[in-house]
């Protein structure tokens, strides 16, 4: 870019190369510094106190955070959930690599579908269950019961280990499979105890229940699945014991790891 015509005739003889020359490295200068601007990606959020993002530290891990759209028992997004992200402490995400690594000798791969929860999606969880209203979607999820019901029995608290950083939800992917038809917010699917074609599609092997199943059957330990379904479990539970986790004898896909901190956060998950 050059400068401007008016400004190069009040500059003395002398001087006019030198100054234009200037005015040029000046315009140059700034005009480099704006073009790496726009070419350099997003900065991600400033995360706390060693939290990571996984998908920096493993993008081969597959991610499907249920809690920021409309595919969970909420039926939409939940508070905090500004991105579809998996954010973890970092002892935690390295833990997972290990278990993603031995899980591809198989032709496997885990699939994060809950992972760090900001405390306000928990007091967002705890309002929608008092709110007296009954849905198609958390129907699917709780075919026993009541949602007001889910905080008198356990299935929702005002606090959550995943707060911490230290707590996840997961499934396994057979890297074999075909792929699975995507989620319809508008079709009526059946509950999550159903046989898996009437279930809502998950792209992830069949476990005998849906996640965020509130039934029995979706307890670790449950002898109402099938073997198939059985070898699914132990083979996840198997793997991510072998890196220090442990699981919630009440709901197959949920894992915590001892001692990595009991501090609950609240900072919302952006990218």
């Amino acid at each position: 870019m050059r400068a401007p015509a008016a400004t190069l005739c009040h500059l003395s003889p002398v001087g006019r190369g030198d100054r234009a020359r200037s005015v040029r490295s000046s315009f140059v200068a700034h005009a480099i510094a704006f073009v790496l601007a726009i070419a350099a990606p997003t900065s991600a959020q400033a995360l706390p106190d060693d939290f990571i993002f996984l998908r920096d530290l493993d993008p081969s891990i597959q991610q499907d955070i249920r809690y920021a759209g409309v595919n969970n028992f909420v039926g939409r997004k939940l508070a905090g959930y500004d991105a579809a992200e998996c954010v973890v402490k970092r002892s935690v995400g390295q833990a997972l690599m290990k278990v993603q690594q031995e899980l591809k000798a198989q032709n496997l791969s885990l699939k994060m579908l809950d992972c760090y929860r900001p405390v306000r999606a928990s007091r967002d969880m705890v309002a929608w269950a008092q709110d007296g209203n009954e849905t198609p979607a958390q129907k699917r999820y709780n075919p026993s019961f009541n949602k007001a019901d889910l905080f008198r029995l356990g299935y929702i608290a005002e606090r959550s280990g995943h707060s911490t950083g230290a707590a996840v939800d997961l499934t396994l992917v057979d890297l074999r499979a075909s792929a699975s038809p995507s989620f319809d917010p508008n079709r009526a699917y059946g509950n999550c105890i159903s046989p898996e074609a009437q279930r809502a599609p998950e792209a992830s092997v069949d476990m005998g229940t849906g996640y965020d199943c509130s039934d029995a059957k979706a307890w670790t330990a449950s002898r109402a699945i099938n073997a198939a379904q059985r070898r699914w479990r132990d083979i996840l539970v198997t793997s991510m014991r072998k890196q220090g986790f442990v699981n919630y004898s009440k709901e197959w896909w949920h894992f915590s790891m001892p001692g990595v901190g009991t501090k609950a956060y609240d900072f919302p998950i952006k990218r």
